[in-house]
């Protein structure tokens, strides 16, 4: 089946593995490339709250301790303390160090180290931020403006008699610090998006390998017809798809016998039947009206009409050992078995019936067929016997293996026809006695019994004349 054989709107499974991968790894790429800017934005915050945290606490310490270095007392001046410790300190580049003295009435002046900050708008341009931080009840904050959002901390500087409100001002600009995460979120979503590219191609090569026995498997059965079960899928590795692979294989060659199955019946029956169904039309059409003549030919027509009813029970038999429930094993002790063999046996003519020997032993087989298939080589054994002759049932067991036997003092068996007598409607090159009314089924259905228990059925002549016929179990099946 090719795509354009495909119904229209059905996505193939290739299709749909590929979308479901790349969906998941969309998803845990552009998860970890989240997570990954979340974390360097949050260590951004935290670092910056750890500089404004210690600027404040060295300021707060050179107020508290320090001692102005050109008088050796303490500090009396606010401008004084903000100068000293802005000459001593080195600022980041993204951190602005300034004091801020109040004027009455006015912004306040401010202080500051001499450097330049590569901001759009540092603090010590802008007034307003100057004057809304200096104003600030708060001692740290953030202040939202357009040129770009700044980080401060306060500390603000006791009076000192007369002299106005001043304070320390550290201002921190996040912006340069947001963006470089911003930018490894950028290459990381770029390198996603590459690694995506690299999965669809790979996973388009390796999925198309590991579903190519799925598209045999739907190819082959695209393909199979009722005339052409020979078909197979190549089974490669040991995987999932190569076990689908071999259970195809094995359900056509469950196929391929049961449509083999159904041709031989239908073949057999048609072959077999012929004859029965001619004599019978021949018959009637020549019956005439003398009442010996109309009894005889009744007689023949319902002899013929028995053969024909054993015939298919005996197919239907033959067709019904290719299913798996054609037996049921159980539990059975051999020796019981045995002796019911035996004792029906004795009924099927007027032979020197003996029972051999017995397995005192406990065995898995369906007692029904096995005596099924004993009793039809006990009646195979009186057809090619006369009246006396001796016919002996028996049973043994050695090691795993077990054997269930009827031997016959008849003629024997000719080499050539040792196979042949197992198949159907066949009976070899020479018959052993009379030819009775069989059809020539009953040691096929004794094979078909055997092998349905996974054993088989042997023939070897017998000392001193005659014919042995085996049915050999093991014990793994038996």
């Amino acid at each position: 089946m090719t795509t354009a054989d495909r119904p229209r709107g059905r996505v193939s499974a290739r299709v749909r593995i590929l979308l479901w991968l790349l969906l998941v790894m969309t998803v845990a790429l552009a998860s970890v490339a989240t997570t990954t800017r979340s974390i360097l934005l949050r260590d951004v915050d935290q670092r910056v709250n750890d500089l404004l945290a210690q600027e404040a606490g060295e300021f707060t310490n050179l107020q508290e301790e320090g001692v102005d270095p050109e008088t050796g007392r303490p500090f009396t001046e606010p401008a004084r303390l903000l100068t000293v410790f802005l000459q001593r300190q080195n600022a980041d580049a993204d951190e602005e160090l300034i004091g801020l003295v109040g004027r009455p009435g006015g912004s306040p002046r401010f202080l500051r180290q001499q450097r330049e900050i590569a901001v759009a708008l540092p603090l010590y341009k802008d007034a307003d931020a100057q004057r809304r931080i200096f104003d600030s009840p708060g001692s740290s904050g953030t202040l939202k403006r357009a040129a770009g959002e700044i980080r401060w901390a306060k500390v603000e500087v006791a009076r000192y008699g007369a002299a106005p409100d001043a304070a320390f001002v550290v201002a921190f600009h996040p912006a340069g610090e947001k963006a470089r995460a911003d930018e490894v979120f950028r290459v990381l979503l770029a390198i996603s998006g590459v690694a995506l590219l690299m999965t669809t191609g790979i996973a388009w090569v390796v999925a198309g390998r590991i579903l190519k026995p799925v598209r045999l498997v739907r190819s082959a059965a695209a393909q199979l017809t009722e005339q052409d079960l020979t078909r197979r899928i190549p089974v490669h590795g040991r995987d999932d798809v190569a076990a689908l692979a071999e259970t195809f294989n094995a359900m056509l060659d469950r196929l391929e016998r049961a449509f083999a199955a159904q041709r031989e019946f239908v073949d057999d029956a048609g072959h077999e039947l012929r004859t029965p169904i001619t004599i019978v039309r021949g018959h009637l059409e020549l019956m005439g009206d003398d009442p010996a003549e109309r009894e005889e030919t009744v007689r023949l027509v319902t002899d013929e009409l028995d053969r024909m009813s054993r015939i298919v029970e005996d197919l239907l038999l033959l067709a019904k050992a290719e299913r798996p429930d054609f037996v049921s094993p159980e539990p059975v002790q051999l020796a019981e078995l045995t002796a019911d063999v035996y004792v029906k046996a004795r009924t099927l003519g007027d032979r020197d019936w003996q029972l051999a020997e017995v397995a005192d032993r406990e065995a898995e087989l369906d007692p029904q067929r096995i005596t099924q298939a004993m009793v039809q080589l006990a009646q195979n054994a009186v057809q090619h016997t006369t009246a006396g002759q001796t016919i002996r049932v028996g049973s043994r067991a050695e090691g795993a293996t077990i054997e269930l036997y009827v031997v016959d003092s008849g003629p024997g068996v000719q080499p050539q026809d040792t196979e042949v007598i197992f198949e159907r409607f066949r009976r070899g090159t020479a018959r052993r006695g009379a030819r009775g009314s069989g059809a020539g089924l009953g040691l096929s259905i004794v094979r078909a019994i055997a092998e349905a228990h996974g054993g088989r059925v042997r023939l070897h002549p017998t000392e001193g004349g005659g014919a042995t016929f085996v049915l050999t179990l093991e014990e793994a099946h038996a």
